[in-house]
């Protein structure tokens, strides 16, 4: 049993690995962590929804994005500025529960619900639009093609690059809002709400909350699946 264990620890491990590497290769490196980017994004858009509404979502070839959205009370921007990181570091913790639970025909639903949604309804910009008609795509052949066992490695590999991803970009966010803090994007906007929450403090809770979720996600990898 415990050399199941083990094997299974190593395999997890070797994914992590895997999708930093990943993440780090030009362009296909950016091209992969826009699946994050997306997901960061979604999340403040539909916390504007709840109060307000949301005019598009751009997804940039560097893997950054943008939500542009109207919000009517203080309240609703508070909380739409603090969706995105806090979204993208639960859903990839989601994403090994999911596993975890052998639930993977259910993440499989939501990542293609994310895509329909977002070229639906928010995505207008071009390379936005090829991004999510790229992966759709590229995703739905695989699946379809794939074996039961090659679908379930690519949902592993998928949720460790939300995984280590969350955790890269909620960093960079805390450098930023230390180093540049009028840079430090929704860092630095829930400071100007708050007014006495410096950027500093955001951009320190941004990667705390992403080592918290990072953490459940390696004990689901490394225990569970």
């Amino acid at each position: 049993m415990k050399f199941v264990r083990d094997k299974l620890s190593a395999k997890f491990f070797l994914f992590l690995v895997l999708a930093f590497i990943l993440i780090q290769i030009p362009i296909i490196g950016n091209y992969i962590s826009i699946i994050n980017t997306l997901i960061h994004e979604s999340g403040h858009a539909f916390i504007s929804l709840l109060g307000g509404n949301v005019k598009t979502i751009s997804l940039f070839m560097n893997s950054e994005g943008v939500t542009y959205s109207n919000q009517s009370t203080w309240i609703g921007s508070f909380f739409t500025c603090l969706a995105g990181y806090v979204f993208s570091s639960f859903m990839a913790f989601l994403s090994f529960w999911f596993i975890w639970k052998k639930k993977q025909t259910v993440l499989i639903d939501i990542l293609l619900g994310f895509i329909a949604m977002n070229l639906i309804f928010w995505v207008r910009n071009l390379y936005g639009l090829f991004w999510l008609v790229s992966f759709g795509l590229v995703f739905l052949y695989l699946l379809i093609k794939g074996s039961q066992s090659f679908r379930n490695h690519l949902l592993l590999l998928i949720s460790s690059v939300l995984l280590v991803d969350s955790v890269k970009s909620a960093y960079e966010i805390m450098y930023i809002s230390f180093m540049q803090p009028k840079s430090a994007g929704d860092a630095f906007n829930l400071a100007q709400l708050t007014g006495i929450i410096p950027v500093q403090v955001w951009g320190t809770f941004f990667f705390a909350q992403a080592l918290w979720f990072c953490y459940l996600g390696l004990k689901k990898g490394f225990y569970k699946i």
